[in-house]
């Protein structure tokens, strides 16, 4: 049940809109103008406390009325009444009209002489709308307070760690068992996957002409590139099926969030691992994610990781998907050559397959 709030200047009107809404057991309440409105929003704000529990979670408003219109009022409850959804119930039938009011953010606008069905859609949809953003918006402060506190951990790991001069090597360990920990591996990848990804990585840094200290970073740094996804939730993480716009939308986040916890930490293998994280997704033709890089404006480690993991993925199976065969992954691969991937460190990632196949037998994944 919902607490929704009607405003409208006819009584008959507001009355009817009432039952209408009333109908669907949420809770109203009714003004006869804009002041009445705020007056009671600010007497629930007082009457609940803090935060957004309990609050009025719609506002239904029409757009003339004496005084303050209905636009201003939204605008109004925008600013002062964050959290609480506005729909616009008009006799105005303006496009102009109707786009200032999205503009400023309504959900939903609808025309009167009205259907009680057509209330009542719009009411369940700006209900459901605005508990997907309020959850995501949660979702996004919690995340921020454990990306913070983790990634402070692990600077403070790091400058232990630093304090043991040459050991490098033992401090790239270390930081990646942290950071896998930190992540619980929550899309059920395996370590086999991991070691692969390490491995394809060193072949295609190395085929690519880097010298030995950067082919051995981008080993170690490599198998983070998915660090971020311990920012989404676990219903899209391990959904089987296909994700909708909005599912992939914040799927897609990931690769912000691990650039946002590894960078400017000061030492060059969390630095390489950011952009890993950071840019893994973008494409060749720029039709990638989360910037829209092209071509060489793509980080050579990117480029590199990106053909790996994706070789890796159509490989073995996956939640939503089984292991595809490796002559069909390699046509697929192929058609992607200019398009999805550098075409260059594709062609040197198929002179190369045969260490590629060669690793994939080493570390082939174990059936649970």
């Amino acid at each position: 049940m919902a607490r929704i709030l009607i405003v409208d200047d006819e009584g008959p009107v507001r009355k009817l809109l009432g039952r209408i809404v009333s109908q669907l057991g949420h809770q109203v309440q009714l003004a006869a103008n804009a002041d009445e409105a705020v007056r009671i929003l600010r007497e629930d704000r007082i009457a609940t406390g803090p935060g957004e529990d309990g609050h009025i979670e719609l506002m239904l408003t029409d757009v003339r009325m004496p005084g303050t219109s209905g636009l201003d009022l939204a605008t109004q409850i925008g600013v002062e009444f964050p959290t609480t959804a506005v729909v616009m119930v008009s006799g105005v039938d303006d496009p102009e009209t109707a786009g200032y009011a999205i503009e400023r953010g309504v959900y939903g606008y609808v025309l009167k002489p009205f259907r009680a069905t057509e209330i009542q859609i719009t009411v369940m949809n700006a209900l459901r709308r605005r508990s997907v953003e309020q959850e995501n918006r949660r979702h996004r402060e919690a995340l921020e307070e454990i990306i913070q506190g983790r990634t402070s951990e692990l600077r403070v790991t790091l400058e232990l760690l630093a304090q043991s001069n040459g050991r490098l090597r033992l401090a790239q360990e270390e930081i990646i068992k942290r950071l896998s920990i930190a992540s619980e591996v929550r899309d059920e990848e395996t370590g086999a996957h991991i070691h692969r990804m390490s491995a394809y990585s060193a072949v295609l840094a190395d085929e690519f002409g880097l010298d030995a200290e950067s082919v051995e970073l981008i080993r170690v740094a490599s198998p983070l590139h998915d660090v971020g996804k311990i920012g989404v939730p676990d219903s899209i993480l391990r959904k089987p099926g296909k994700h909708t716009p909005e599912e992939f939308e914040i799927m897609k986040h990931h690769a912000v969030y691990g650039y946002r916890t590894l960078r400017e930490t000061g030492f060059q293998l969390l630095d390489i691992a950011a952009t890993v994280a950071w840019t893994h997704h973008e494409r060749w033709d720029g039709s990638g994610y989360p910037r829209s890089l092209a071509g060489e404006d793509i980080p050579i480690e990117g480029r590199i990781v990106a053909i790996g993991d994706v070789y890796d993925a159509l490989t073995t199976k996956r939640v939503y998907k089984p292991a595809f065969s490796v002559d069909k992954s390699l046509g697929i691969m192929r058609e992607g050559r200019g398009r999805h991937f550098d075409p260059h460190l594709l062609d040197g990632f198929l002179r190369r397959f045969d260490e590629i196949r060669e690793i994939q037998n080493r570390f082939p994944d174990v059936e649970a």
